[in-house]
């Protein structure tokens, strides 16, 4: 039985936090391959399942991931929804599209791909977050740069530092490089850190989230697809007050780079991954992570094998103030 904590990191806005306790996940109702996404999105595979099948087992995956969130002590919120005219097949993916505060803001993105667009559902989400006990005091939108195809989606491309307020950015179509400042000045955040990435193919990497993660007091970073000329300045940034947990390419393919700390009501650290990304990091590598957090592997081969995203993908982290002192 997990015992009552008191929320004051969360109803003290002046706090830096890093780690949320709670996270919004969306359940993956009309989830299939999205050729839109596709075209910049390498990880993302066809699948021989059809369409019953692929919806059983990625709703079994769903599931089960946030039993296992919440026997760890992670409030999660799931934000169901109504199906529209149009499928939403990576609705699964919510960090894509907002981001919180715990100075109660929330902040909506604009996302490159048309059909992830029908996926912004901002009334149901405040809805959804009043009624589990987090208070929204303020909306801010982004989405008015899509008219100027400028994009910027969210926790995918950016990677926030929250201790040292910096925000890391694999630049690239998702991550319009203008936009991306303009939100680090509003919200606040005094430094950014953007970078240009080179995978085998000569493209950029889609999401920043797939190849760097950050947590308290480490990172784990696939270092070798950023341009040597910048590759040391970065490495120095995040070195200042991090382990670094350098991964390899196959490793990241593997998604190793996706993976999210979180916080136990209690307090304890938690380190969220895909039980693929769990079964690729070395021995060394976990036994570096879990001195950092409990590791949680989490089975959702379908999900991240079909739609090009994992776990940390999956999870909309909510730093939102509580309106109770208690969970």
């Amino acid at each position: 039985m997990l015992q009552k904590q008191t929320l004051e990191d969360l109803t003290n806005p002046t706090l830096k936090k890093h780690t949320a306790n709670c996270v919004v996940m969306v359940p993956p109702k009309e989830f299939g391959f999205n050729p839109e996404t596709a075209k910049d999105n390498e990880f993302q595979q066809g699948t021989t399942l059809d369409i019953p099948q692929l919806q059983q087992r990625v709703m079994e995956e769903f599931d089960s991931m946030v039993m296992q969130l919440r026997s760890a002590g992670i409030q999660v919120v799931v934000l169901d929804y109504s199906r529209g005219e149009l499928p939403t097949p990576d609705a699964v993916f919510p960090n894509n599209w907002f981001s919180t505060t715990p100075q109660g803001e929330l902040y909506i993105f604009p996302m490159a791909c048309e059909n992830r667009r029908r996926e912004v559902r901002v009334s149901e989400l405040r809805e959804t977050l009043e009624m589990s006990g987090r208070h929204v005091d303020a909306v801010y939108s982004f989405e008015d740069h899509v008219a100027r195809e400028a994009y910027l989606e969210s926790t995918g491309v950016m990677i926030f530092d929250h201790i040292n307020d910096t925000v890391y950015a694999a630049l690239s179509q998702r991550c319009d490089r203008d936009v991306l400042e303009q939100f680090a000045q509003q919200a606040g955040y005094s430094r950014v850190v953007s970078f240009q990435t080179v995978l085998p193919s000569g493209k950029p990497i889609y999401h920043t989230n797939v190849m760097l993660a950050i947590g308290e007091r480490f990172c784990v970073i696939c270092d070798e697809i950023i341009p040597q000329y910048e590759r040391t300045f970065v490495l120095k940034s995040l070195a200042k007050d991090k382990q670094i947990i350098s991964i390899s390419l196959e490793q990241m393919n593997a998604m190793c780079g996706n993976v999210l700390q979180l916080e136990s009501v209690n307090g304890e650290k938690v380190i969220a991954m895909s039980q693929t990304a769990y079964n690729t990091f070395t021995q060394a590598q976990l036994n570096q992570l879990a001195s950092h957090g409990r590791l949680l592997p989490l089975d959702v081969t379908t999900i991240e094998t079909v739609g090009g995203g994992s776990v940390r993908c999956m999870l909309g982290e909510v730093f939102l103030p509580a309106r109770s002192k208690y969970l």
